[in-house]
């Protein structure tokens, strides 16, 4: 094994959520590491983010999809094979959390979390197998969270979906591993995101998540750089279907 090993020169890698929080920081660090990165979002705001990639010297571009329309995903991975021919990464970052209460939860919330949350990571994971395949060789990186573990308030569906992932990811690697396609999740603790953004505004509870880290503090995009990048290389050659808690200790503690 040598350095290049963690070079993503000529890979393709499909993000959805790539336009903000999680998936942009990964975004940016795949596309660092050599990948040609295609955004996926279901908001037309990918400009920053793409210029952030220029930026670095990398290339990448932007394909809106409403990742609950398994229509319009089939679309996505078409219209990216047709301009790129191979898909090499998917991560699969979009997410919501509604945080609401018990009593207050509703059908559609749980539903459109687990769409979102569960079901499209699913689904994309399926309809880009195919191509990785091929080349005997793919990565896929879902998100995972703290609450695949543990419960916190107000948070039953996207609990309920991130468990799912946790599952989903040992099931798509026990699927797909023999077949070159190595599918790993990143749990992350907290970071600064569009779901996070309510705790940030509020330093006593930002302190109490620090302090019950190992390390004193919470998540900075730095830290995800370099497991992102690891997961998704040639230098992770028998890494499969694990949860990486990417938290600080917080979940050991």
């Amino acid at each position: 094994m040598s350095l290049s090993d963690f070079s993503l020169e000529n890979k393709v890698a499909l993000i959805t959520g790539g336009t903000s929080g999680l998936g942009k920081m990964m975004a940016l660090a795949l596309a660092k590491a050599g990948a040609f990165v295609w955004i996926a979002s279901s908001r037309d705001n990918a400009d920053e983010t793409l210029q952030e990639i220029k930026q670095q010297g990398s290339n990448g571009s932007f394909v809106q999809v409403d990742v609950t329309s398994s229509d319009a995903l089939e679309k996505t991975v078409s219209h990216i094979l047709e301009q790129s021919i191979r898909i090499d990464i998917l991560v699969n970052a979009a997410g919501i959390n509604p945080r609401t209460s018990a009593e207050e939860l509703t059908l559609n919330d749980w539903q459109k979390t687990i769409d979102i949350n569960l079901t499209a990571p699913f689904y994309l994971s399926q309809l880009v197998a195919d191509t990785m395949r091929e080349n005997n060789w793919g990565r896929i990186i879902n998100i995972a969270s703290l609450q695949s573990l543990r419960a916190f308030d107000n948070s039953i569906p996207y609990g309920a979906s991130k468990g799912g992932v946790m599952q989903l990811t040992r099931a798509l690697a026990q699927a797909y591993s023999k077949d070159g396609i190595l599918v790993n999740a990143i749990a992350p603790g907290f970071f600064r995101t569009n779901l996070t953004e309510s705790l940030f505004q509020n330093p006593d509870k930002l302190k109490e998540l620090a302090n019950k880290t190992m390390m004193g503090r919470n998540g900075e995009e730095k830290d995800i750089f370099g497991i992102s990048v690891f997961l998704c290389s040639d230098a992770n050659s028998y890494v499969t279907g694990q949860t990486v808690f990417l938290d600080g200790g917080f979940s050991a503690a």
